[in-house]
């Protein structure tokens, strides 16, 4: 394997242009906590971009923090979190999914554009990213949005970046927006609904008037005995249905009443709060119930977008015919599906039940020859196909970056 540690923009200029010239694709990587996620790359030749990991401009004041792509994620999540800043869309940490150190760097945050919870009020990754600078696939640096946090100067090239997985430009530096941490958060749980009952209580909260920043539904599980991270929260294998709500003190606490209220006819809620609330939301984002060191370490574990109108029927198709776990997020439009062990991972059934619900599926944890067996991320409509070979073509045309992660062969 060559590994060629870039200093700056200029190493990674030369390095995409000697990988041109030689026809050699690069795999980039920060610290590699995300080699796992996609088919295995069509090259032993390896851009690491780690030491580009200085803090460039942190300005609390006007919400704004610049870093180079490399910098650690935790140590950024510390800094802002000093100044009682966040990041507001969440980011997933990947390391107890897929069993890795926990050493994501910012770039691969924002390639990967995994959100969290607060996604389905605050936005995912792309629309935090105020801008970027990046080495395209000729070899040339560019730069794509600002430093502000209203930017209108075109169209913004780096909400492409968000969720491309390095296969459109080697960034170099990012300018992100950050949120205020909240003053208070509370979580009101529901027990033992069945999946079509929590997921009406999660449409019911989230189509109220409380500003509900977080719905999710643990169902009922035989595999999950005891959930890490919640305590005494969660009993055993019960089901478990949670909605938050967070800002001041007294706007959060008088709001979880009025919610209760609104969710009597699906049972008593319990309040959690501040520490514990926030406790079991990273267990929700995280997805620890499906940990690499847990009872379904061994299992593939799905990622299913769908409208979450469909999230409940999809999801209780998926369980009973894979013989599977699943957790639901964002009110029923984020599925996560742990299934038994097989050679092709299930995505037979998976990719037509989540097709007939209009969603799409991503394998984020398997086995590296069943990523070769089949399609990880979800195959595209023939016009959505051709429209991103276009964008990718007009950001790397020799398939230099990243070439074969996104589809099997070696296409990029």
């Amino acid at each position: 394997m060559d590994t060629l540690k870039v200093r700056d923009a200029k190493d990674v200029e030369e390095v995409v242009r000697a990988a041109i010239a030689n026809e050699q694709p690069l795999e980039i990587i920060g610290h590699g906590s995300k080699r796992g996620i996609g088919h295995a790359m069509a090259t032993n030749a390896v851009l690491d971009v780690s030491a580009l990991n200085a803090i460039t401009a942190y300005e609390p004041n006007e919400l704004i923090v610049t870093l180079q792509a490399g910098a650690p994620l935790a140590d950024v999540l510390s800094l802002i979190d000093a100044k009682n800043q966040q990041f507001a869309f969440e980011p997933m940490n990947t390391a107890p999914l897929l069993g890795t150190p926990a050493l994501g760097t910012i770039g691969g945050m924002i390639a990967a554009g995994l959100a969290g919870p607060r996604r389905i009020k605050a936005g995912g990754a792309r629309d935090h990213l105020l801008g970027a600078h990046a080495v395209s696939g000729f070899g040339d640096s560019f730069k794509t949005g600002g430093k502000v946090v209203k930017n209108v100067t075109g169209y913004d090239l780096c909400k492409l970046l968000a969720g491309s997985w390095g296969t459109l430009s080697v960034m170099t530096e990012v300018t992100l927006k950050v949120m205020p941490k909240p003053e208070a958060e509370r979580t009101l749980l529901l027990r033992g609904l069945d999946d079509a009952a929590a997921n009406k209580a999660m449409t019911a909260a989230l189509g109220s008037p409380f500003d509900v920043s977080g719905a999710a539904h643990l169902p009922t599980s035989a595999f999950r005995t005891e959930i890490e991270g919640l305590g005494d929260i969660a009993g055993q294998g019960e089901a478990l249905t949670a909605l938050r709500l967070e800002g001041i003190t007294v706007s959060a606490a008088h709001r979880a009443g009025s919610l209760r209220e609104l969710l009597a006819p699906f049972g008593t809620a319990i309040l959690v709060e501040d520490t514990a609330s926030a406790a079991l939301w990273t267990t929700i984002r995280d997805v620890l119930p499906f940990a690499a060191s847990g009872a379904l370490g061994a299992w593939p574990v799905w990622r299913i977008v769908c409208p979450p109108a469909s999230g409940a029927t999809l999801g209780t198709l998926l369980a009973r015919e894979t013989g599977g776990d699943v957790i639901y997020d964002w009110g029923g439009g984020l599925i996560w599906a742990a299934v038994p062990p097989k050679p092709d991972a299930h995505a037979r059934a998976v990719r037509e039940r989540t097709n007939a619900a209009g969603g799409h599926a991503t394998l984020i944890r398997a086995a590296e020859d069943i990523r070769r067996a089949i399609d990880v991320f979800h195959p595209q409509a023939p016009g959505l196909a051709a429209l991103s070979e276009r964008v990718r073509a007009s950001f790397d045309p020799k398939i230099i970056l990243n070439r074969g992660r996104l589809t099997r062969g070696t296409a990029a």
